[in-house]
Order: structure tokens, then C-alpha cells, then sequence
């Protein structure tokens, strides 16, 4: 019903990862796996609502809340997690990383600690430190059975007094881990016995795979906490701009809401992304759906071609995520000439592992959000640059 697999060209449209593969990669004649956004064109409703939206011909102000907008947001997470949300609780912001950094300001002062585990998303580090505070990290361990968090470590930081932040990444980004609701509450009984707020990145909800179920924060909070989140990587629109969230109580949302209109001038969105996100959610779910099976199918492609030409990886897709984290460190390949050879040589961007922190070294993320007819060809250039280094 829907189509994936014609290639789309990006080139020429300012897309970050094709046309700008060059500001990270040092050169422009690559073929990229890198940032989270697909090569796939949006959902046929959205691409519809937004026809006849720009029909209209008249874009002045907008307004986020409004009762569609609402109504869609809080349709969604009945619909997908049986979720009930406080329709008052609900927030717009440009961004997630926008609203990431306002609740770090509101909720901590510089110097402060915000514990993030690692390896975490690459701009969470820059919103920490970006704001003046320190990232503390607790590093996830790899198990036989998937990502754990060491809960004690996690609670010898949660409990220092300078540390006034959990950032949490839910499901995680690179690691792909589906926190289980166990987790979760452990980790909501702990920042509550320490007084630790609670900022929930759950921007990646809606791609998770198998039996493995997302469960939102808003259904195990118990101290000071916000959940942001945002249409923006389901149905593929971030250059629409526009993210949303939940904050828990009402100075907080108060205040966020003073800094977003009164200090920054942001209150106003984008109406077409409003457009977008109403359809998304009112009409959208088969679309995705159909995505969802057409990623997952991909990264089981990436698992079958890697442990056919190196059995010693025994790699498993993630629990969660289009973004392929591969452990290559089995191979004993150092990272920075692995990258050398898949630039100069096999000439394909894939994001080197040590982005992610020092818990990524020995690690690659391919991102798996494209027609099939591009990824065999990611995947064959990422064996062949492997075997030169054997």
C-alpha cells in the first residue's frame, strides 16, 4: 500500500545529510548513513494536510494550543501506549533539544551535575555543557540479553547533592535499549528519594520493535519531571520543525512557558507543522506501520549480511531505533583507520561510535532509515572497509 523502496534524491534540497555530509566527514562525494532522519518521503495524509493548508495562502501567527492539536497529541499516546495525558500538561517547543535545554536552566544552575547514561546522543552532551553544567555519566553495560543499567551506580550518582538532573534518553539513543517499565519506576523511585528532576527524551517512542514495549514517563513519575517528544523521527518531518511535551507540575510549565514566549519569542509555531502533527496522528498510523516493518526488515538485513562476513560479531538488531549500533571491537579494528578507509576508500559516512562518548570506541551507527537498495550498498561498502583492515 505504501512505498518504500524508490530512492528518493535529497541532493539539492540543503539536506543535512547528503548535501552537508562534508562539515563532519570532510568530504561531499559520500554516501550517508549518518543523522536521524529517512530517505523516505512522509506519509501520503501529512503530505495532503499540508497541500491544503498552504492552499490557503495565508501563514500569519499560530497558535499550538488549540483543541486539534491537543486532542491529536493525546489521541496518539491512547492509541499507541495506552497512555491517558493531561491535555493541560502539554507544552510546544521548536525542538526537543530546545526544551531539554530550558528545563535544564529552570531546574538547575551552572556547575551542576545531570546524569545522562552513556554512550548518550551526541547533543546531549552539548546541551549540558552548552548551558554551563557537567554531564555525569553512568555507563551502560552490554549484556547476553540486551543494555542494563547498573542501578547502584546509578544511585551513588542520583544521590550526590550537585547532581540535580536525570536526562534520560527513552528509548535510548545509540544503544537502542527499550527501558522495561521495572526500570523505569526504579529509576522514578530514585530521583524522587534524592529530589532529582526528570527530563525524559522519548523522541524515538514510536519505532520500537518485537515484543518490546515503550512506556511513557507521564505512567511512572514520582518527583519533578517532563516528557519531550516530537512527530519528528516517526513520520520523518524535522525540517517542519516542532516538538512537544508533558511538564508535571504548574510552576515548572509556568516557567517554561515565560522563558518560551517572553525571553526567547518562540511561542508562535510553525503551522505547518501543527499541520503535520494532526495528521500524523489522527491518520497516520497505518502509514507507520507500514514503515515499522519495512525498518525492522532492514535491520535484520544488517544482522544476517554482518554475521555472514564475520560470525564473531553475532550482531542482533536493537530493541528500539532505525540506528544500527555495532560492536566492532570483537575485530580489533582501531576506529579512526576504519573510518579513513570507509571515506577515502569505500566512500560512505557512517557515524563513528566515539561520537556517542568513550563508551562508543569500538562501536559504528549506521542508520538504517532508507530504501533497501541503499543500505545493501552501505552494508557492502562497511564489509569490504572492514576486511581491508583484517
Amino acid at each position: 500500500m505504501f512505498d518504500f523502496s524508490t530512492v528518493v534524491d535529497r541532493h539539492g534540497t540543503w539536506c543535512t545529510q547528503w548535501d552537508y555530509v562534508a562539515d563532519r566527514f570532510g568530504a561531499d562525494d559520500l554516501l550517508p548513513f549518518t543523522i536521524s532522519d529517512m530517505d523516505f518521503a512522509t506519509a501520503p495524509c501529512i503530505t495532503a494536510a499540508l497541500h491544503e493548508r498552504i492552499n490557503h495562502g495565508v501563514f500569519g501567527y499560530s497558535r499550538w494550543k488549540n483543541d486539534e492539536f491537543l486532542a491529536a497529541v493525546a489521541h496518539w499516546f491512547q492509541q499507541r501506549f495506552n497512555s491517558r495525558i493531561d491535555k493541560e500538561s502539554l507544552v510546544y517547543g521548536p525542538s526537543v533539544i530546545y526544551m531539554v535545554s530550558e528545563l535544564i536552566r529552570i531546574w538547575s544552575k551552572p556547575g551542576d551535575g545531570i546524569v545522562v547514561h552513556t554512550p548518550a546522543y551526541d547533543a546531549f552532551y552539548n546541551a549540558v555543557q552548552g548551558n554551563d553544567r557537567k554531564v555525569v555519566p553512568v555507563s551502560m553495560q552490554k549484556s547476553a540479553t540486551g543494555w542494563v543499567c547498573d542501578m547502584a551506580k546509578l544511585e551513588a550518582e542520583l544521590a550526590k547533592p550537585e547532581n540535580t538532573i536525570l536526562l534520560l534518553c527513552s528509548p535510548q539513543n545509540p544503544t537502542g535499549k527499550v527501558w522495561t517499565r521495572d526500570e523505569l519506576n526504579t529509576m522514578a523511585e530514585l530521583c524522587a528519594r534524592y529530589g532529582v528532576a526528570v527530563i525524559s527524551d522519548e523522541i524515538h517512542m514510536d519505532m520500537v520493535w518485537g515484543d518490546h514495549q515503550h512506556t511513557p514517563w507521564n505512567e511512572v513519575a514520582k518527583s519533578k519531571w517532563a516528557l519531550l517528544t516530537s512527530g519528528s523521527k516517526s513520520f520523518n518531518i524535522p525540517a517542519l520543525t516542532g516538538a512537544y511535551g508533558l511538564i508535571g507540575d504548574d510552576e515548572s510549565r509556568a516557567s517554561y512557558l515565560k522563558a518560551l514566549k517572553g525571553r526567547d519569542g518562540l511561542s508562535s509555531p510553525s503551522v505547518l507543522a501543527l499541520t503535520a502533527h494532526i495528521a500524523a496522528y489522527e491518520q497516520g498510523e497505518a502509514w507507520l506501520d507500514a514503515l515499522r516493518a519495512y525498518l525492522e526488515s532492514n535491520l535484520h538485513y544488517v544482522a544476517e549480511q554482518l554475521n555472514a562476513a564475520f560470525p564473531q560479531l553475532n550482531w542482533q538488531p536493537p530493541e528500539a531505533t532505525y540506528l544500527a549500533w555495532i560492536d566492532l571491537s570483537v575485530l580489533g579494528i582501531d576506529d579512526k583507520a576504519l573510518q579513513k578507509v570507509l571515506i577515502e576508500q569505500q566512500k560512505v559516512a557512517i557515524m563513528p561510535g566515539y561520537t556517542y562518548g568513550v563508551e562508543g570506541n569500538g562501536y559504528v551507527r549506521l542508520n538504517a532509515g532508507c530504501p533497501k537498495r541503499k543500505l545493501e550498498q552501505g552494508v557492502e561498502r562497511l564489509i569490504a572497509g572492514i576486511r581491508t583492515l583484517l
